[in-house]
């Protein structure tokens, strides 16, 4: 049977339209605000890493709450992190950003407005049919409004992929103070200001990536319904550049 989005789910048109568009290089995606002449355009996909998620239980949501600090420095529980509601197969995954550029003047200065425009995880090759939002573990669809976009909440414009089972160890760097100070601790430097916890017990990892103070997740479903992608947009995306 083929599959079919749940209309409170489903991406709009100008939505669709973006997570297919970002991730071809060359696409023109919209214009510099306040100067129509200048095009924002796909430069490249970069490939950032791989991902292991060994429980096919993905958490996608911010390293840390800025709320929680408190709680991080006491070492008291904090709220469990966004897991998503689909499962998918155990492995590794390639993780993926794609870079726009479009130059504009700032203060009297040439920026070259380089600039992370979104980010995907790659389930499989097969061609996505269709989009829609991402649930997350106990979210109901019959809650949704119309126009209802959810997500999850990152503050300081960071959000992450996980594995959900090694959760805990693999957000400790981002919630751990040393001598009263936060500071992030034991993570490896990936392109595009991402960075990635490891833990080899369980043989899972964490990266993180940029995006926008409200990350709305969506799945990149097959004609079957298989997860083929997933991905985080780092702004508006029914919106210009």
């Amino acid at each position: 049977m083929e599959w079919v989005a749940d209309p409170r789910l489903a991406a709009g048109p100008e939505a669709a339209w973006f997570l297919e568009a970002v991730f071809a290089p060359g696409t023109q995606m919209g214009t510099v605000y306040d100067d129509p002449t200048t095009p924002v355009v796909v430069t490249r996909i970069e490939e950032v890493a791989s991902l292991r998620v060994p429980s096919g239980r993905l958490v996608v949501d911010a390293p840390w709450d800025d709320d929680d600090m408190w709680a991080y420095e006491q070492g008291q529980p904090t709220r469990p992190p966004r897991e998503l509601a689909v499962r998918i197969p155990p492995g590794s995954y390639r993780m993926e950003i794609a870079w726009t550029a479009g130059p504009y003047e700032f203060m009297g200065e040439q920026c070259d407005g380089v600039d992370v425009a979104a980010t995907r995880l790659c389930i499989s090759d097969e061609p996505v049919a269709g989009w829609e939002m991402a649930l997350g573990v106990g979210e109901d669809v019959d809650e949704l409004k119309p126009g209802d976009m959810i997500g999850f909440c990152a503050d300081a414009n960071v959000g992450c992929f996980a594995d959900a089972g090694a959760w805990t160890t693999l957000c400790k760097p981002f919630r751990t103070f040393v001598n009263g100070h936060w500071g992030l601790h034991d993570t490896e430097e990936l392109p595009g200001w991402c960075n990635r916890v490891r833990d080899e017990s369980q043989q899972a990892d964490l990266v993180t990536f940029g995006v926008e103070i409200r990350g709305v997740v969506w799945l990149g479903r097959t004609r079957t319904g298989d997860v083929a992608s997933i991905v985080v947009a780092s702004g508006v995306i029914d919106s210009e550049a």
